[in-house]
């Protein structure tokens, strides 16, 4: 990566040093950071029989998880069979295209179906006000299960440790990886027009637009009429100062929200892809990994294909920034935790813990960010093989993009009973923006009332 992608604060290269030093000042407590040489099994598997786990209280039971073909889903899925030797459990898997996931999952669990035993879930608020999600303090504290001396949470991330707390002190995910809007730029589409990176709203709108051709869109961000497509636009929203859900209402019919989505919709209709109006996160990576977009806005976690020659054309070229912001403003980009949950209505609870536990400790941690998985470790995110694996420059992006993030304002939104209602229909008018059909305080208006009428049920 080329050093002159530089965030917003004007970062020199990334160093082990300077990475470490914006672990610790996003909230992490550093531990002895240590590496997973795969030289013997008997090496790999000291790494979780030194925990006083019985790991073989559950052996001979069969678990089904279930999720989004995602980063997580890619990494996690050949270390299966290690879990298994470890601790007899099988593991049957399901992963599918994220919308297809998310949209006949709630249906499956409103059909009271005992599987998945473990799943992929976002909609946090909806899923604990059905009854859907086993509730995990008692799993975490019951000390035949858990041993957590070597589970370690204080190796967290600060947004990670915060992310899965309930507003009652439940937890009932365990978070799996860590991402945040980031802005990607392909430099030699760039640098033909000798322009720097762009750093604000207005200077993002006007080197998307100089770097137009008719064979390369200058951005695309999602902009399909669904509320999965709604992470990039929400990033707008707080970095304006707004907020998607405040006091248990829609808030992006704000004066902020407004003009917030008023410049996403400007910046894709006047130097986005033909089709923007269905634009999803695959349509957005699938553009820039073939060289048809010069920019893009999305997860930190496409930075492993990104940069990987077998599957990008630009992987040479592609450099990775911080969120655009607002002059005098900090960048406030929209950032989650993809979380995975227990079904309260599994036959094979402590099985399935027993998975989360395994899939998301340290040493497990180190092989999947091995593969560049972004997970909620700091011992996995500030280790050689995760730099390696992710890029060094685009570790240092996302790790800015977290630690800019509002943790509270993106749960204020994920975690509502109603989110999914919200997001479809803050959506629906950034749509409508993006699509010229209707200006942005008309369509947000409308929007709020609708994502309002579905809060007052």
């Amino acid at each position: 990566m080329a050093p002159d992608m530089n965030s917003h604060h004007s970062r020199t290269p990334t160093s082990r040093r300077s990475f470490i030093k914006g672990l610790t000042a996003a909230g992490a407590v550093l531990p002895v950071l240590s590496t997973l040489p795969r030289t013997s099994s008997a090496e790999d598997a000291s790494a979780y029989t030194s925990a006083a786990i019985d790991w073989k209280q559950a052996a001979g039971q069969t678990i089904t998880v279930v999720g989004a073909v995602h980063p997580w889903s890619n990494a996690i899925t050949p270390l299966l069979a290690d879990f298994t030797g470890l601790t007899g459990i099988n593991v049957v898997t399901d992963f599918q295209m994220e919308t297809t996931y998310l949209s006949a999952l709630p249906i499956r669990f409103a059909q009271g179906s005992t599987t998945p035993d473990v799943f992929m879930y976002t909609t946090y608020g909806q899923g604990i006000s059905e009854g859907w999600l086993e509730p995990l303090n008692g799993y975490y504290s019951d000390k035949s299960l858990t041993d957590l001396k070597w589970y370690d949470e204080s190796d967290l991330l600060k947004t990670a440790r915060a992310f899965p707390v309930w507003s009652d002190g439940e937890r009932y995910a365990f978070p799996i990886t860590s991402e945040a809007m980031t802005l990607f730029i392909n430099r030699d589409a760039r640098a033909a027009k000798d322009l720097p990176v762009p750093q604000t709203f207005d200077e993002l709108l006007a080197t998307a637009k100089a770097v137009k051709t008719s064979e390369m869109s200058g951005i695309a961000m999602r902009a399909q009429a669904g509320g999965n497509s709604s992470p990039p636009a929400m990033g707008f929203v707080f970095s304006y100062g707004g907020d998607i859900v405040k006091d248990n209402k829609a808030a992006f019919d704000s004066p902020e929200a407004i003009a917030a989505i008023d410049m996403y919709g400007r910046m894709l209709s006047q130097a986005g892809p033909a089709a923007i109006g269905n634009y999803e996160w695959y349509q957005v990576l699938d553009d820039f990994l073939q060289g048809r977009t010069a920019m893009a806005i999305d997860s930190s976690n496409f930075a492993t294909d990104i940069s990987n020659p077998a599957k990008s054309r630009v992987a040479g070229e592609a450099g990775f920034a911080t969120f655009p912001h607002l002059p005098g403003r900090s960048p406030v980009p929209f950032m989650s935790h993809w979380q995975a949950c227990v079904n309260s209505r599994s036959q094979h609870k402590r099985a399935a813990f027993l998975l989360l536990l395994w899939a998301t400790s340290r040493p497990t941690s180190l092989q999947t960010a091995a593969a560049g998985l972004a997970t909620t470790r700091v011992s996995a995110w500030s280790s050689e093989g995760f730099k390696k694996a992710f890029g060094a420059q685009a570790a240092e992006a996302a790790l800015t993009n977290l630690q800019d993030a509002d943790v509270e304002r993106a749960k204020a939104i994920l975690f509502h009973p109603q989110s999914r209602a919200i997001l479809d229909a803050f959506m629906i008018g950034v749509n409508e923006v993006v699509s010229g059909d209707k200006l942005a305080k008309v369509a947000m208006t409308a929007a709020a009332e609708k994502a309002n009428a579905a809060i007052r049920g």
